[in-house]
């Protein structure tokens, strides 16, 4: 899951709802902390915080024994109230978009 080689894109939510830096960064992420770190399952849930006014990634993985794993990146983006709380990255084989909840089937 999530190889560098895969096409990659955001959905259109995301592109309204993070600066182009942004989404890079969650690519930068998952690429350079988790891969090989965590074992990827094809859905990856962040949740974004305010950290002394500087955005927050958070990687949060719930298991089947409902154990959760979370692991923070801080960045030097500003935060602001109007970014979106959660963003996914979903890899389907083939390729891969980063995409807001309300834009799942499952939200």
């Amino acid at each position: 899951m999530f190889e560098t080689n895969h096409a990659r894109y955001a959905s259109y939510g995301t592109v309204a709802a993070l600066p182009g830096d942004m989404i890079d960064a969650v690519w930068q992420i998952i690429d350079h902390d988790l891969q090989g770190l965590f074992p990827l399952d094809n859905l990856l849930t962040f949740k974004l915080h305010n950290n002394q006014g500087n955005t927050t990634f958070e990687y949060v993985q719930t298991d089947d024994d409902d154990l959760t794993l979370r692991a923070g990146f801080d960045t030097e983006f500003g935060y602001t109230p109007e970014l979106p709380e959660t963003v996914l990255a979903y890899d389907d084989g083939d390729s891969q978009i980063i995409l807001l909840p309300s834009e799942t089937n499952e939200h």
